[in-house]
């Protein structure tokens, strides 16, 4: 008998690790909805998935996830056609290029950071957690490994995702929902860096890795998929660091 397709949600899913992550469960049979502000890159991500995969393959929905009435708009679309088996949080970034040198410059970066890591995925998840399937749903969020080692606003937002992860976990595993966090080193083929992908930078940041690669976004989507699996069900509350070495046994 063949698995029935489950339903998907990937926050952040236009570009990068999340829409290879997007890409990768609908590969596998999965109906995927795709999250993010900017209307055109979803709309062309989820298009690319359905003609390689399918029609119903992938949907998508724009909104700015740190604003809890359009969250709540993103959930009641989701939701119209049924329950969630997966949310995957991958939305967010760096958001502060620099700083002004003033106190009000650090508080505003560290909000900004705060607002595009910690709430898109805070205020997504309990939107859609009276909706995801028990038992057996999954809740993986996408933290970094700037968590263990800075930069201070941004790796401040991701450490603050990993205590979510931990209270989600502790909250839900009694009704079978599974809640763990993957940490990325660094990863090539994103928009992440942005103008400072230089060679040198890139260069710099491969020698950091025992691998001498940087890691690709599909790599990433395998582990978000692993802990989406039926295989993971007895993994939760755990970050799963996929950095080639940079860290080591955290």
């Amino acid at each position: 008998m063949a698995e029935q397709q489950r339903r998907v949600v990937v926050s952040g899913g236009g570009t990068g690790i999340g829409k290879a992550t997007a890409a990768a469960f609908a590969a596998g049979g999965d109906r995927v909805i795709l999250l993010g502000r900017r209307e055109d890159v979803l709309r062309s991500a989820a298009d690319e998935i359905t003609g390689d995969h399918g029609k119903g393959s992938a949907d998508f929905h724009a909104a700015d996830l740190t604003q809890p009435e359009e969250v709540r708009r993103a959930a009641a679309f989701i939701t119209a056609d049924g329950p969630v088996d997966v949310v995957v949080t991958n939305a967010g970034g760096n958001v502060v290029s620099g700083g002004d040198g003033t106190l009000e410059g650090v508080a505003d970066g560290y909000l900004r950071n705060f607002a595009a890591n910690v709430l898109t995925a805070v205020l997504l998840t309990e939107a859609l957690l009276p909706h995801v399937v028990r038992p057996g749903g999954r809740i993986v969020h996408l933290s970094s490994i700037a968590a263990l080692r800075g930069p201070g606003s941004y790796g401040g937002s991701k450490a603050a995702l990993h205590a979510y992860t931990f209270e989600l976990a502790q909250r839900l595993g009694a009704e079978g929902i599974t809640v763990n966090a993957v940490a990325p080193g660094f990863v090539g083929d994103t928009e992440f860096f942005g103008d400072r992908a230089t060679p040198d930078f890139v260069a710099a940041r491969v020698a950091q890795s025992l691998t001498g690669k940087p890691g690709q976004p599909s790599e990433i989507a395998a582990a978000i998929q692993y802990l989406a699996s039926p295989a993971a069900g007895y993994t939760t509350g755990q970050i799963l660091h996929v950095n080639g070495g940079a860290m080591l046994g955290r």
